[in-house]
């Protein structure tokens, strides 16, 4: 596991555009997503420690905006030939497990993750009603303790005040405050030659 970096992608860009099957194949795209104040997409997996420490914040968050016009959608793009675990079938477990009420979609080439340059697992970014980049970067300042390989402490459970204070201030008609600090987790699992420049 390498510990990465978000890249930091510059505030004011445009949401790229994206149509990926969802866990029930369903294919949803971007145009779908559209008229929310806020639009949260957060490029995810199953078995990353990192993921695993934020997931409940994740689902309770959308539990938390369900009634407010924000929007939230996850995206998987590792290599599932090299982390199985991260399959589409996976995916649909992990979902039902977590509570997630959003879609969880399966970018199988790594087109939408190299056209976001996200970089680690959890991404997250922030997109305004005319789909500009308004935040990106740490949910919080919380991270999970390695104990050992394969073991972590997760007890300094995250709040999502990062974040939390993005999508607030997009509801209140303001812009989120731009000193932003990078998430760290774990490397997006690239496909053999889709290593990105910024990997």
């Amino acid at each position: 596991m390498a510990m990465t970096p978000s890249t930091m992608l510059a505030l004011g860009t445009r949401a790229p555009h994206f149509a990926l099957p969802d866990t029930s194949g369903e294919l949803v795209s971007l145009d779908d997503l559209r008229g929310a104040e806020a639009l949260v997409v957060m490029f995810i997996c199953n078995h990353c420690p990192y993921v695993k420490h934020v997931a409940p914040q994740l689902a309770q968050l959308a539990r938390d905006y369900k009634d407010k016009p924000v929007r939230f959608v996850a995206i998987n793009s590792n290599d599932v030939d090299t982390y199985p675990q991260d399959s589409p079938a996976r995916m649909e477990e992990e979902k039902a497990a977590r509570g997630y009420t959003f879609p969880y979609l399966y970018d199988a080439t790594q087109e939408v993750a190299l056209a976001f340059t996200a970089a680690c697992t959890p991404d997250l970014f922030v997109f305004d009603r005319d789909l500009t980049l308004a935040y990106r970067g740490q949910l919080d300042s919380t991270r999970p303790t390695r104990l050992g390989p394969g073991h972590y402490d997760h007890s300094n459970a995250p709040d999502g005040r990062d974040l939390r204070a993005a999508i607030d201030a997009l509801l209140d008609g303001r812009r989120p405050d731009e000193r932003q600090q990078p998430s760290i987790g774990c490397n997006i699992k690239w496909k053999p030659g889709n290593e990105p420049e910024y990997f």
